[in-house]
């Protein structure tokens, strides 16, 4: 079975909300972990509007860290939980949401992750996020994914170690440029997708929405990644 898992950075719905809806449509995401999702003011009825325009629903509790995980109708929700990563003084408290999904014969243990700009705050958070999707997969019997915000490129130590430990979906079979950042004008890639090895990567990359849409949802585009697990 193919499942198609997205990450996406929302910049807090700051931007066109229509744009935004439409983008996130074309994704025909059946898990999607967002990253600046609102935090205040109404912030689970927006989420929850958004998701539901783009006919998915959020899976995960808690506001922490600005993470959530987002599924459709073909994921049937096991379990989900929120967690506040390590604090570091002087630097935004972090968050990980992570949801058990089972779609098909297929169950994933997915977690949306948003990394500091901070060089040791972004490897200890690496660090401490596979540590705890190792545990959820345990428990489980889920096969990881953790996608996100890493705001480091491919190159660098963190994603570097999230590479050692899972497949950089890109990687394994890129579809498009690859760049997420900025959406206007796009040169980094510092957004991804990684899932256990047992996954195929059939592809991964960006979405078929229109051009003024994407420059006009966030300041990041999103990534999707399409898997297959079992027979």
């Amino acid at each position: 079975m193919t499942i198609r898992v997205a990450t996406y950075n929302l910049h807090g719905m700051r931007d066109s909300v229509p744009a935004l809806t439409r983008v996130i449509t074309a994704m025909r995401a059946d898990v999607l972990c967002v990253q600046e999702a609102p935090r205040f003011g109404r912030w689970r009825a927006r989420r929850a509007a958004l998701a539901a325009a783009a006919g998915l629903a959020v899976a995960t509790p808690g506001r922490v860290g600005g993470v959530a995980v987002l599924t459709g109708r073909r994921a049937r929700v096991v379990h989900a939980e929120s967690h506040r990563l390590r604090g570091f003084l002087g630097l935004e408290r972090r968050g990980m949401a992570v949801a058990v999904v089972q779609a098909g014969g297929t169950r994933l243990a997915v977690g949306s992750l948003h990394l500091d700009l901070s060089d040791p705050a972004r490897m200890h958070h690496a660090a401490e996020a596979v540590a705890l999707m190792e545990r959820v997969s345990a428990r489980f019997g889920a096969a990881i994914v953790l996608a996100g915000d890493l705001n480091e490129q491919p190159h660098q130590p963190a994603w570097r170690y999230l590479a050692t430990r899972l497949a950089d979906c890109y990687a394994a079979a890129p579809k498009g440029d690859g760049p997420t950042f900025s959406a206007r004008r796009p040169s980094v890639r510092i957004d991804g997708v990684f899932a256990a090895r047992e996954a195929r990567v059939v592809s991964c990359g960006g979405v078929d929405a229109e051009i003024a849409d994407l420059g006009a949802a966030s300041d990041h585009l999103p990534v999707v990644a399409e898997l297959r697990l079992g027979h």
